[in-house]
């Protein structure tokens, strides 16, 4: 079967289709012949070596294959999972380890790693619902607490900033987020309270807003110490990557309880899984799919989103 993978990490032009055998399925799992498969940031963290300490030195072989997020049809299951060929699903994995990821016609996942396509939407637009809404939950785990209280979020024009601003309102969250100019009607739309101007005064503008500071802030845009003197003396600033690998980090100097979020442990917490595909069955959460390119344009989706100013998510088509 089709992969697109690398033998080692560099730029988009790494990325190349092999032939690898197709995957059998054991115990508990399901085979899901993959669609569409969301082009997430942290893909391209892992083709460019960023994370290479993820799969060096635990016995992965190449290619290695990145993906998290894919939607598709089954067809195989164990019995045992109730899942039967032509269902309809969505499945998440950790990419390039036990089997690599997504960017692959077919993919064998745990079934607690699988859940129904939302009702309503196509292939592409599911392949989007996993991988960031987790996350968006788990960050939310973090402002556990503090529900009707003022957060802020940067970066809620993407879409991981999305669905927090989506699900933070769903919590009685009052949310203000920054955003471009072209970008405002978009946030108000998802829910945003208040929307300020993004740059380098946003945390000014914020307190605008809020003069005692947010409660939290949720920095899905990496601003770090910009961000930081948006949040009130002891509130609580969430980072969506390990500052030590990504940058953002937070001077001592501010008075705050700092957390990050991570998804992988979460991608096997099916309750979460179904809810997130019953929210954006019901309109709860807002899919947008940017464009949709062949598989094996997959160097040119990374290109594109290293570039900069994609709006929703870019998905490739297997």
């Amino acid at each position: 079967m089709k992969v697109i993978g690398f033998d080692a990490p560099g730029g988009p032009e790494v990325l190349q289709a092999f032939d690898i055998a197709e995957p059998a399925v054991g115990p508990n799992q399901v085979r899901v012949r993959v669609l569409a498969s969301a082009v997430n940031p942290t893909d391209v963290v892992t083709r460019n070596g960023t994370t290479h300490w993820a799969y060096v030195g635990v016995g992965v072989e190449p290619p290695f294959i990145p993906g998290w997020d894919a939607a598709g049809i089954v067809d195989d299951a164990d019995p045992a999972t109730g899942y039967v060929p032509g269902d309809k699903v969505l499945a998440i994995k950790v990419p390039v380890i036990e089997g690599g990821g997504t960017y692959a016609e077919k993919v064998v996942v745990g079934a607690d790693s699988v859940t129904r396509l939302p009702r309503g939407h196509d292939f592409a637009a599911g392949s989007t619902v996993l991988m960031n809404g987790l996350t968006a939950l788990q960050v939310l785990d973090k402002l556990d607490g503090l529900a009707g209280g003022v957060i802020a979020v940067t970066g809620g024009a993407g879409v991981l900033g999305g669905y927090v601003i989506e699900l933070a309102k769903l919590q009685g969250f009052r949310v203000i987020a920054d955003a471009s100019a072209r970008d405002r009607s978009l946030l108000e739309t998802l829910g945003a309270d208040v929307v300020v101007d993004r740059g380098p005064d946003m945390a000014a503008h914020i307190r605008r807003h809020a003069p005692g500071g947010v409660d939290a802030l949720v920095d899905c845009a990496v601003l770090g110490n910009i961000a930081a003197p948006a949040i009130r003396a002891g509130g609580t600033h969430v980072a969506v990557r390990p500052a030590e690998v990504f940058g953002g980090a937070i001077d001592p100097e501010y008075d705050l309880k700092l957390e990050t979020a991570w998804v992988g442990p979460d991608i096997a917490r099916k309750p979460r899984l179904d809810y997130l595909s019953d929210l954006a069955s019901t309109g709860g959460l807002t899919l947008r799919v940017a464009r949709e390119l062949p598989a094996d344009d997959a160097a040119e989706a990374h290109r594109l989103l290293e570039r900069g100013g994609v709006r929703g998510r870019l998905v490739l088509r297997f």
